[in-house]
């Protein structure tokens, strides 16, 4: 008998070489029922798999961490076989889980296009239907080579694959693959899929060697949730920012003034001024003094500051001047530093916040761009706080207040995650741990629920990162605070202490915003391109019935505008339902209707985005209701 510890502590005896299926069935039937795998003494392996010791245990469903991947890897054989009996000259590479699904590359000549996808799915159906389990075998290293000689792509797999035990998994009529694991008991139990589409990818993306067709998949165990990831998908496609960015005027890039730098048009860059407003308002109400830097630095700097050592390929090549090289800046940091070392620093002095939105210019591949969000020039809204070790626990509250207050006036929700310490890192140990824990306390006194990502840190720092969750439910880059435990020692950054010695300040670098491009391409795709009024560059616009009420339509703009609102004007001689209509593909969050009804009583007739309800008030009353929206930053357009 074999003691089997569950995740609540009980203990229960289990026979000899039964199962891990066997011990969920003794669990409970509807365990069984959705097991997928086991972890076993934090392993995680087959369902299949005997007991032959005393063991923890923890069953895994597609509810648990890791779920889905196991689900989704197994679905991935299924879509290989089902490929590879369409098209038997298929020669099979790999089939990894990424992030929502899978893919598999395959070397096939024969082109797998869209219209091909129904038929692998049908297929796929076929398989499952039929309910082969999954079943593992294990070579040593020597007899997986030779159960695979010829196939040069099972051979490289085999060579790269850790350990000196080699698994396939076989399913269905004969289906065999190199595999890992673990996967689920059966064909049965791979959910909910569909083929979503396929790409071409260089084995190992190398581009000297053949092109092979990538397929992507989805999987999910339910239909509700497959259909849910469905429609986010579509929804996401609506929400593009590079199709939204055109449609309403926002930015563009253009080929002559170069990939990956953003040209922003009067929307866009209205839109810019106002979150810059915003920023700079409640970091000047925090304490910081706002800086400007260069947008170049000489090669000195950035060898101090270790960027030339560690960031090269990442910057701009140099530009010689004065028989001396420049490039342009890839970060903010070393302009702060020597700000603060440009005068003697005494403790009294302390807490010093320097805060910047300045442009810097990093090298991406051009295959890596995209619209807003992967750029080459961006603008960063960057800080650095100098204060002493002391004052390190406050600071951090001041700062994720601040990110608090501003991701949530953006309709953001978030999670946190505490990076720690790297294998390589910079500094004591010591050193990081206190920094670590500072972030770690600063965090709970909030009540700001938190993962720990192990090893996260990077080299010089343990970090507070901010995930921010958008209307979708889509995570993007948010906030970083990092505790810098290098930069004083590579600038010689000093303060005198109380003790009238020299000591090194603790240097907290943060972002909120992140990268302005990047979190404005987010904002569109959160916001659908449905700004709130405080952030609308256009956020009324009025429309004239016919040329009757032309006066009153200007009056009220110009009163409108008179109040510092952004109202527009149309007064076309298109129909009204024609300007409606644009209003409408414009996003407008108001359009005020005007015929000789309103003008006679000096009323408004307001269509609100959303809604098809249209209301009838005093032009007063909307204006100060506007006033107020505006003020208090509100998404709620209801009047």
């Amino acid at each position: 008998m074999a003691k089997v510890t569950l995740p609540d502590g009980k203990v229960l005896d289990i026979q000899d070489n039964s199962t891990l299926y066997n011990v969920a069935e003794k669990i409970g039937a509807g365990l069984a029922k959705a097991a997928l795998a086991a972890e076993v003494n934090g392993q995680v392996v087959d369902l299949s798999t005997p007991v032959t010791q005393d063991i923890k245990i923890n069953i895994i469903t597609a509810k648990s961490p890791g779920g889905l991947e196991i689900l989704r890897h197994s679905c991935a054989h299924v879509m290989a076989e089902a490929i590879y009996s369409l098209w038997p000259s298929t020669q099979l590479v790999y089939g990894p889980t990424v992030e929502d699904g899978f893919y598999y590359d395959i070397d096939l000549d024969t082109p797998i296009r869209p219209e091909d996808f129904e038929k692998i799915e049908k297929k796929m159906a076929e398989i499952v239907e039929k309910n082969q389990p999954f079943v593992r075998k294990e070579f040593s290293r020597e007899q997986a080579l030779a159960h695979v000689v010829g196939n040069k792509y099972k051979v490289d797999n085999a060579n790269r694959a850790q350990g000196d035990t080699i698994s396939f998994y076989s399913h269905g009529d004969g289906f065999e693959d190199l595999c890992r694991g673990p996967h689920v008991p059966s064909t049965g139990k791979i959910g909910f899929f569909k083929i979503m589409s396929v790409a071409g990818a260089y084995w190992h993306g190398d581009a000297k060697e053949k092109m092979l067709q990538r397929v992507y998949g989805t999987a999910w165990a339910t239909k509700k949730e497959l259909d849910d990831y469905l429609f986010r998908l579509e929804e996401a496609k609506k929400r593009d920012h590079r199709f939204l960015g055109k449609q309403l005027d926002i930015y563009s890039v253009n080929d002559d003034i170069g990939p990956g730098l953003i040209l922003w048009h009067q929307k866009g860059s209205l839109i810019r001024h106002i979150i810059e407003t915003f920023w700079k308002e409640e970091h000047l109400k925090r304490g910081y003094d706002i800086m400007y830097t260069p947008h170049i630095a000489t090669e000195v700097i950035y060898k101090k500051s270790g960027h030339l050592e560690k960031y090269a390929d990442m910057m701009y090549s140099p530009m010689k001047i004065d028989e001396q090289n420049y490039y342009l800046k890839p970060m903010n940091c070393p302009g702060h530093y020597m700000i603060y070392n440009n005068s003697p620093r005494s403790y009294r002095d302390l807490p010093m916040r320097f805060c910047e939105l300045g442009m810097v210019y990093r090298y991406e591949p051009s295959g890596t761009l995209h619209g807003m969000l992967r750029v080459r020039g961006f603008t960063q809204d960057d800080a650095h706080t100098f204060c002493t070790p002391d004052q390190l626990g406050k600071e951090i509250d001041l700062i994720l207040e601040l990110m608090h207050y501003m991701m949530t006036t953006f309709g953001y929700t978030y999670k946190a995650y505490l990076a720690t310490r790297p294998a390589k890192f910079l500094g004591t140990e010591e050193e990081w741990a206190r920094a670590t824990e500072e972030l770690r306390m600063a965090m709970e006194r909030r009540g700001l629920a938190y993962e720990v990502d192990e090893g996260g840190g990077v080299f010089y720092a343990p970090k507070i990162d901010i995930k921010l969750i958008d209307s979708l439910g889509r995570e993007w880059q948010g906030p970083t605070h990092q505790v810098d435990l290098q930069a004083a020692k590579r600038f010689n950054i000093r303060y005198v202490g109380a003790d009238n010695q020299l000591h090194e300040p603790v240097i907290i670098h943060r972002t909120v915003l992140g990268s302005m491009e990047r979190f404005i391409g987010g904002l569109i795709e959160h916001y659908g391109g449905n700004f709130p009024l405080w952030l609308s560059p256009e956020q009324m616009r009025v429309l004239t019935i016919s040329e009757k009420t032309n006066d009153y339509a200007m009056k009220l703009q110009q009163s409108f505008k008179a109040e510092g609102l952004r109202c527009g004007l149309d007064t076309s001689p298109e129909k009204v339902g024609a300007k409606i209509l644009r209003g409408h593909n414009e996003k407008l969050p108001y359009m005020i209707v005007v015929g000789p009804k309103e003008a006679e009583t000096q009323s408004v007739n307001v269509r609100i985005r959303g809604t098809n309800e249209s209301k009838s008030v005093s032009a007063d009353a909307f204006v100060a209701a506007m006033k107020e929206k505006v003020k208090s930053r509100t998404a709620d357009l209801g009047l």
